[in-house]
C-alpha cells in the first residue's frame, strides 16, 4: 500500500502526511485552506481538489477532521471515501470523535468494500510532527495487519484494543478525561505558587522529578513558566472538544466523573475567555482572578 491520502493538513494532519513522505509513501492531501495545502505540496505531497480524487488515487487514507459530522461527509457522502475508494481499501480514522459516531460510520460502511480501522491518536502536535503517536486502534486483524507499516510509518506505539468501530474512540475518550484532570490540576496547582511567591523554575524543577511529573504535567507547566499561550499546537478547542465527548460518554453510561466534569468547566472558561489559545491559556483565566502570575 503505496499510495496514501491524508484528509485534513493541520498540526496533526501535516505531521502525518510528512512522516508518511518520510518514510516512502506517495501522498496524496486535501484540506479547505490553502496555506496548509501550499505547505503539503512543498513537502513533496500531491494535492486534490476533492475528497472523490483523494479515494481513487489512494490505497490507504488517514481522516484527521476535527469533529464527527466532518467524518462522515468526508467518508459516508456520495462524494466520499466509502463510495469512491477501491474494494480492499482502508480508511484510518485518526480523528477524535464520539464513539457512536464512529459505530455509525462503520455501519454506513457496511457492504462497501473498504475497511474502517477506528484509531483516535494521542501525543499532539509534538507526537504528530515527530512520528511517535500513540495509536488506539479497532478494526479487522486483517486490514490491521495490511495497515501496519503505514501506522509505524506515524506513531511508537500502537495498540490493538477492539475490532469494532467506535472501541478506538471509547479508549481515547478514557484516556481524554485522564488528560484533561492532570492539565487542570497543573493549571491551579501554578497559580497557587504563584500567588504563594514560588518561582516558575523551582516549581517545575520539583514537580518534574516528583511522583507527580509526567509528559502531560511537565509540558503544561514548561509553556506556563515561559508564557507561551498560543502557537505551541495544542489549542484548547480540541481539548474542550475532548472532554464533552468524555462526559458524553460518562454520562450515556452512568458514570460519575467529578474530576473531569471541574476540568471541563476550567477548560469551558478558558475557551470562553481566551478562545484563541491552547490548553495552557486555562491559567490565565485562575491568575486574573487571583491576581498572580507564574514566570519562570
Amino acid at each position: 500500500m503505496k499510495n496514501v491520502g491524508v484528509i485534513g493538513l493541520g498540526d496533526m494532519g501535516s505531521g502525518l502526511a510528512k512522516n508518511l513522505i518520510s518514510n516512502g509513501f506517495q501522498v496524496t492531501g486535501l484540506d479547505l485552506s490553502e496555506a496548509r495545502v501550499t505547505a503539503f505540496a512543498d513537502m513533496g505531497g500531491k494535492p486534490a481538489t476533492s475528497t472523490a480524487e483523494l479515494a481513487r488515487a489512494s490505497d490507504a487514507v488517514f481522516v484527521m477532521v476535527m469533529n464527527g459530522d466532518q467524518a462522515k461527509d468526508v467518508i459516508l457522502g456520495p462524494d466520499g471515501l466509502a463510495a469512491n475508494m477501491s474494494s480492499g481499501g482502508i480508511i484510518l480514522l485518526t480523528a477524535t470523535i464520539k464513539p457512536s459516531e464512529a459505530a455509525e460510520i462503520g455501519a454506513g460502511m457496511d457492504g462497501t468494500g473498504v475497511h474502517l480501522i477506528d484509531s483516535p491518536v494521542s501525543g499532539g502536535f509534538p507526537g504528530a510532527q515527530g512520528g511517535t503517536l500513540t495509536m488506539m486502534a479497532a478494526g479487522d486483524g486483517a486490514a490491521l495487519d495490511r495497515a501496519r507499516p503505514l501506522m509505524e510509518a506515524v506513531s511508537a506505539s500502537i495498540h490493538r484494543v477492539g475490532d469494532a468501530p467506535g472501541m478506538g474512540q471509547t479508549v481515547k475518550a478514557c484516556l481524554q478525561s485522564l488528560i484533561g484532570s492532570i492539565f487542570s490540576a497543573t493549571f491551579e496547582a501554578s497559580v497557587l505558587a504563584a500567588k504563594a511567591g514560588v518561582s516558575g523554575e523551582v516549581l517545575y524543577n520539583v514537580i518534574s522529578t516528583s511522583g507527580a511529573g509526567c509528559g502531560v504535567a511537565n509540558t503544561a507547566l514548561e509553556n506556563i513558566i515561559d508564557r507561551r499561550f498560543k502557537g505551541t499546537g495544542s489549542h484548547i478547542a480540541t481539548m474542550h472538544k475532548d472532554l464533552t465527548i468524555s462526559l458524553d460518554m460518562a454520562e450515556k453510561l452512568g458514570v460519575p466523573m467529578h474530576t473531569a466534569s471541574t476540568a471541563m468547566q476550567l477548560f469551558h472558561a478558558g475557551k470562553t475567555r481566551h478562545p484563541d489559545g491552547d490548553n495552557w491559556v486555562v491559567t490565565r483565566v485562575i491568575e486574573e482572578i487571583v491576581g498572580a502570575e507564574l514566570h519562570r
